[in-house]
C-alpha cells in the first residue's frame, strides 16, 4: 500500500463486533489494571537492579522518554529502561542510509547506539518494563498495536493511520510474528490490522502467552 493513498482510495477496516461490547472493551480495561499493577509491584526488585545497570555501565538517564502516538493520534510520553547512548536520537540521522525497514519506521540489526547492557535487555524484553506504568495510565494496553514515535507517525499515510484507531499495546502479533525478520513496514501495519478485525479477549491471552514464550526464549532485539 503506498504511503500516499488518499481517503478515496485506501482500504478502510471493519474493527471486529467485539470492540463494540462495552462489557468486553471493560473486561480488556480490567485486565491491564490488575495485571500491570500486579507487575509493577512484583517485579519492582528487577525494576531496581535493571536500572542499576543502566546508571553503572554508560551515561545518561536511566529511563528513556519515549515521545509516541497512541489512540486516535493523541500523543503521550512513556517510558523505556534506555538501551542507547545518550545521543542516539542524534545519531539516528547519521545511520538513515542503513535502515533496514521500509517506509516511516527505523530498523537496524546492529545498531551501534545500543550499549552492552542495552542489547541484553533487549534480547529480553527486558527494557520494555517500564511501559507497564503506561498500561495502568490508561495511555497503553498490554495487547494492541506498537505506538509509533511523533515523527514517524506525521510520516504515516491515512490507510496506516488506521492502526491507532485502537489503544496501542506492549505486545501485538508484530512481536510473536518473527518480528526480526520482518522488514516492510506495510506488513507490519496489515499485522496490526488483523488485529483490529479479529480482537477478542481470547486473542489478547493467546498473543500474551506467544509473548512469554518469545521473552523466555531471549529472541528479541
Amino acid at each position: 500500500m503506498s504511503t500516499t493513498a488518499t481517503p478515496e482510495t485506501y482500504e478502510r477496516v471493519a474493527p471486529s463486533e467485539c470492540w463494540r461490547d462495552p462489557v468486553l472493551v471493560m473486561c480488556k480495561r480490567g485486565i491491564d489494571i490488575c495485571f500491570s499493577g500486579l507487575l509493577l509491584l512484583v517485579l519492582s526488585p528487577l525494576f531496581f537492579a535493571l536500572g542499576l545497570a543502566v546508571w553503572a555501565t554508560s551515561q545518561g538517564s536511566v529511563f528513556y522518554a519515549w515521545k509516541v502516538v497512541g489512540k486516535n493520534g493523541r500523543p503521550f510520553t512513556g517510558y523505556k529502561f534506555r538501551t542507547m547512548v545518550a545521543n542516539a536520537d542524534q545519531m539516528k540521522a547519521t545511520l538513515q542510509c542503513r535502515n533496514e525497514m521500509s517506509g516511516p519506521m527505523f530498523k537496524m540489526t546492529d545498531d551501534p547506539r545500543v550499549t552492552p547492557v542495552g542489547r541484553w535487555m533487549r534480547r529480553y524484553s527486558l527494557d520494555e518494563l517500564p511501559q507497564l506504568y503506561s498500561v495502568w495510565k490508561g495511555d497503553m494496553s498490554l495487547v494492541g498495536p506498537r505506538p509509533p514515535l511523533v515523527t514517524e507517525y506525521v510520516q504515516f499515510s491515512e490507510y496506516q493511520k488506521q492502526k491507532l484507531m485502537v489503544t496501542p499495546g506492549i505486545t501485538c502479533l508484530w512481536q510473536t510474528s518473527g518480528r526480526n525478520n520482518i522488514c516492510s513496514f506495510d506488513e507490519w501495519v496489515a499485522l496490526d490490522l488483523d488485529y483490529i478485525r479479529r480482537w477478542s479477549l481470547g486473542l489478547d491471552f493467546e498473543i500474551l502467552w506467544r509473548t512469554l514464550r518469545v521473552v523466555v526464549n531471549g529472541s528479541g532485539k
